[in-house]
């Protein structure tokens, strides 16, 4: 078997998810943490995974041919005995956040996936607040944080949307290929997004 490159993503064109099953299979805490650990990592085993986690090797196990069956990872070259190593397959994972144009039972499973992809951004983002502090000046002043509020037409927010999401996966390409990373390139995490903004009185009823 040789080792493949994933799958980049077209951010003009993304590959939605509709299976509910599918989308179940990713509406798990630990299964959405181990796709992102293959952004970082090209291939792992389940001693890694367990590594990177905290999860046991026996539950990582599981959890990658779980993410086999659906798709999102394969066997990879290598590997000895019990050492089975793992590569992803796609880097597209998107789905409607809040379901649109799914039936109940999908848009349930969709929901619960935005849950957990917003709980590990949002963690991620405190984890790095906390230690920025110990970080090189240089990759500090590098980042940041930003929002507003944008009173606009439906055309002009799906162009912003648009344009963000064309910036935040301008370097796609490298994260199956390190050969293609220049020489100094780290890891960042990169989030963008739009939303409508509501009312105090309907966040209050809810």
């Amino acid at each position: 078997m040789t080792a493949s490159r994933p799958q980049p993503m077209d951010p003009a064109n993304p590959n939605w998810i509709t299976d509910k099953k599918t989308l179940r299979a990713l509406a798990h805490p630990v299964r959405w943490q181990i796709l992102q650990q293959f952004d970082l990592e090209p291939t792992m085993t389940a001693t890694r995974c367990s590594e990177l986690t905290g999860e046991s090797v026996a539950s990582c196990s599981y959890h990658l041919n779980t993410l086999a069956r659906y798709g999102f990872v394969e066997a990879a070259e290598g590997g000895t005995g019990r050492e089975k190593p793992w590569q992803l397959v796609v880097v597209d994972r998107s789905w409607r956040a809040g379901g649109e144009g799914l039936d109940d039972e999908a848009a349930v499973a969709a929901v619960a996936l935005s849950d957990v992809s917003m709980d590990h951004l949002v963690g991620h983002l405190k984890s790095w607040i906390r230690w920025r502090g110990r970080e090189e000046p240089r990759w500090v002043d590098a980042t940041g944080v930003t929002e507003t509020v944008a009173f606009v037409t439906p055309d002009e927010l799906a162009e912003m949307t648009a344009d963000i999401r064309a910036v935040v996966h301008r370097y796609n390409d490298r994260i199956g290929d390190p050969s293609a990373r220049p020489a100094g390139a780290r890891a960042a995490q990169v989030f963008g997004a739009t939303s409508m903004r509501r009312p105090p009185e309907a966040d209050r009823a809810d």
